[in-house]
């Protein structure tokens, strides 16, 4: 980037395609980053200048490298690490059931992994996604119960589990906390 100006021209869009590559909602991008919906839109609109902490909080939601937002050309030569601290969750409240996003939101709608922590009885109830998704669920801890149209599978950990995730579907706890890697396969 040569100037400033440049700068400020490019990150309205670069966030705006960030979000949107992820599905997210203005509203979700606000729960996840702490800044206000309307801030959101206005810096996506070009109407705002975002504080270097605003921009901070708002790449750390969207998964995206701070300094990625404004480059020009694809780097390819390095390794990308989301630490711990920085991976975007979404807590399923009153479901007891918390989701990481461990992938990169070019992913969404495509390939997309997620860590589940359920406490005791928690669980993770799920719309039909777009026909022909399927879901790979492989439990770390404890045991879960996945329920996928009519079909019913109580799961251990070791195990994975695939089903057709283009119908109603729920995984729940069992007995306890549980963990488990979910990946969603869209078609």
């Amino acid at each position: 980037m040569n100037t400033d100006n440049e700068i400020l021209n490019l990150l309205p869009a670069r966030l705006k395609e960030a979000r949107r590559a992820q599905g997210l909602s203005l509203d979700a991008v606000a729960k996840l980053s702490g800044v206000s919906r309307s801030m959101v839109s206005q810096i996506e609109r070009g109407e705002s200048s975002p504080t270097i902490a605003t921009l901070w909080n708002l790449t750390r939601a969207l998964q995206v490298d701070f300094a990625g937002l404004l480059e020009d050309g694809e780097v390819t030569d390095r390794v990308e690490v989301l630490r711990a601290a920085n991976t975007p969750s979404i807590e399923n409240r009153g479901e007891g059931c918390n989701i990481r996003i461990l992938s990169p939101p070019e992913d969404a709608g495509h390939h997309e992994l997620y860590d589940l922590r359920f406490v005791r009885d928690g669980q993770l109830e799920s719309n039909a996604h777009t026909r022909g998704t399927r879901e790979h669920l492989t439990v770390i801890e404890g045991r879960v119960r996945v329920v996928s149209g009519n079909a019913t599978e109580e799961v251990h950990a070791g195990d994975t589990a695939r089903y057709a995730a283009d119908v109603p579907h729920r995984i729940e706890a069992i007995s306890g906390p549980a963990r488990a890697l979910l990946v969603v396969q869209n078609a």
